[in-house]
């Protein structure tokens, strides 16, 4: 019995496991919540969509107007449209775009500014809603041309497949006008201050048992609350979306600036809490790392993701130490492991591994947010100007650049083949990040801290050295694993049309809500906790950029290198496939 209390205490006092356990808690609440609340007749419109889409891809050799229409009977089906879903994302808001003029909008927008919005924005829905349906006709024309010549003629096959493209580019105007009419008043500080006492509470459960004051978390959450808050703001405003500049680097950079100059007050301590935010979050993204996804792309993708990427980090990781001799193999192996795995995520569970300091985390960071910016702005213009096609683009983006957000946004300015490519790419390349914790804290023990004398070396007993991996192994990452096999087996139980409403088009978009304000906590609390003149002892030569530098130049080559040959020379047919 008192080694059954061991267990359990063990289980409630180590914030690897609470990390598990919140993660668990919300994505398991989120399944209840809209498996439960579907909506209305998904699963006839589902039937009668894909019935109608399968006849007509018999009828004709191109998707006719009639499979756009079923298509988008079925794609518009969103769990995120539920009443429910509806006001828990309300909740989660972030202050949204503004620019110097108006900086208020990003935190309120009144009934009367909401009305005259509508109002100025009617007048272009109406004429996106009449060049929709003119585009309609013209399209269903060019198709009756097509089929009364039996779909033979490849000039008539050509113009209608012309005219229905162009019907579904003045849909997509007419979405976005519609959004503008559609204009609604909102008061985020009111909804932020409830997901603040959410927040709170929900943390300091696990601040209790592991030993903490609970009493002290909650008053000092809204400190670092409030400065998640600003990063969000400013990485909103017109300049920082222009150039990329996200939230992550400019929590870093209000927390740097408080603790390095009045310094942070001892009672925001408490609630500074980095690791403890990072890993629920990242419990959380395992939910977006699905099977299915792999699949969509196939072998090419795992080939160019899993068979680069490990070749990079172990070869940067090299380089720094042997050719810089980096003083810190630390901060070598966390900023080789942000660059070639997968951003941030990776660095965290990196840094946990080996145990790197937190200054060494925030540089790594800061780093890659750095070139981040400015690879998804540079990137695509070299994939257009070379003439790179957009799977072999998308999946170069997916590759390489750091940040999954920078990733979509990326392959967003090359189309929307890049963008899914470019995002599937990314999420099979983070399904690394635990095996690649594994073999870091199995390296660190086995050769790094193997005869030092310190505390962490181990003998060289084949027990010893498994007990010592596991200690250093980032349990956390067990909780994103399993997220990740749940959800996959929930997708395929359910069917993919099934899950891609309610998982795809729900719960997944909650979750990623949740998740980047736990990661604006988490970047809050590095800035909170830096002391930036410890900075210089890592910055020493300038090799830490150098490493990042030549890293990410071999990256880029070899990743280049390997989506060319996989999707254009040894699997034509799946880049064919997916540009249909």
């Amino acid at each position: 019995m008192s080694s059954e209390k061991r267990g359990l205490s063990f289980l409630l006092k180590h914030e690897d496991y609470w990390a598990i356990w919140l993660g668990a808690f919300i994505l398991l609440l989120g399944l209840v919540l809209f498996f439960a609340n579907p909506p209305a007749d998904m699963n006839q419109i589902i039937a009668d969509s894909n019935a109608a889409m399968e006849a007509e891809a018999d009828r004709a050799p191109f998707k006719t107007v009639a499979w756009y229409d079923a298509n988008s009977a079925k794609a518009g089906l969103k769990g995120s449209s539920a009443p429910v879903a509806k006001t828990i994302n309300n909740y989660l808001k972030t202050p949204g775009s503004w620019d110097s003029s108006n900086p208020g909008k990003s935190f309120i927008l009144s009934e009367n500014a909401a009305e005259a919005k509508r109002t100025s924005a009617a007048a272009d829905y109406e004429a996106a809603k009449a060049a929709t349906t003119e585009a309609k006709e013209t399209a269903l024309l060019a198709e009756e041309a097509a089929a009364a010549a039996g779909f033979a003629d490849d000039a008539l096959n050509q113009e209608a497949t012309t005219q229905i493209a162009a019907w579904q580019d003045a849909k997509a105007a007419e979405s976005k006008a519609k959004t503008a009419a559609d204009t609604k008043s909102y008061n985020y500080i009111l909804t932020m201050i409830v997901l603040m006492v959410f927040l709170g509470l929900l943390f300091s459960i696990g601040r209790y048992f592991i030993g903490d004051s609970a009493r002290k978390f909650l008053i000092a959450f809204p400190a670092v609350f409030l400065v998640a808050v600003l990063s969000f703001f400013l990485g909103n405003h017109e300049f920082s979306k222009a150039w990329g500049i996200e939230y992550v680097l400019w929590a870093i950079l209000l927390g740097i600036l408080v603790s390095n100059t009045i310094g942070t007050p001892k009672w925001i301590m408490p609630a500074v809490q980095t690791e403890y935010y990072i890993k629920t979050g990242l419990v959380m993204l395992g939910a977006t790392i699905l099977m299915n996804k792999i699949m969509l792309i196939g072998p090419p993708g795992i080939i160019v993701t899993w068979g680069v990427t490990p070749f990079v980090l172990i070869l940067t990781f090299i380089f720094g130490q042997k050719v810089l001799k980096m003083e810190s193999a630390t901060l070598n192996m966390v900023i080789s492991a942000d660059m070639s795995v997968s951003g941030v995520s990776a660095a965290i569970a990196a840094s946990a591994a080996c145990r790197a300091k937190k200054e060494e985390l925030a540089l790594a960071i800061g780093i890659s947010m750095v070139f981040t910016a400015i690879m998804m702005v540079l990137m695509p213009l070299f994939i257009k100007a070379v003439g790179l096609n957009q799977v072999v683009g998308g999946a170069w983006l997916g590759g390489t650049i750091d940040s999954t957000g920078a990733v979509v946004a990326a392959g967003e300015l090359l189309g929307p083949v890049a963008r899914d490519v470019a995002a599937t790419i990314k999420m099979i390349q983070n399904i690394l990040i635990g095996v690649m914790a594994f073999g870091i804290a199995a390296y660190w023990t086995l050769v790094v801290d193997k005869g030092k004398g310190t505390e962490s070396a181990v003998e060289l007993s084949a027990k010893g050295a498994l007990r010592e991996i596991w200690i250093r192994f980032p349990k956390f990452v067990l909780g994103f694993l399993g997220a990740s096999i749940l959800f996959s087996i929930v997708y395929a139980i359910v069917g993919t049309d099934t899950a891609t409403v309610i998982i795809d088009n729900g719960l997944v978009s909650t979750i990623g809500s949740l998740q980047k304000w736990f990661f604006a906590l988490a970047f809050a609390s590095i800035g909170l906790s830096t002391n930036f003149r410890e900075f210089g002892q890592y910055l020493k030569g300038g090799k830490p950029l150098i490493l990042y530098v030549v890293g990410q130049t071999f990256s880029l080559g070899a990743s280049l290198t390997m989506c060319y040959l996989m999707f254009t020379k040894v699997f034509p047919h799946v880049t064919e496939a997916l540009l249909r």
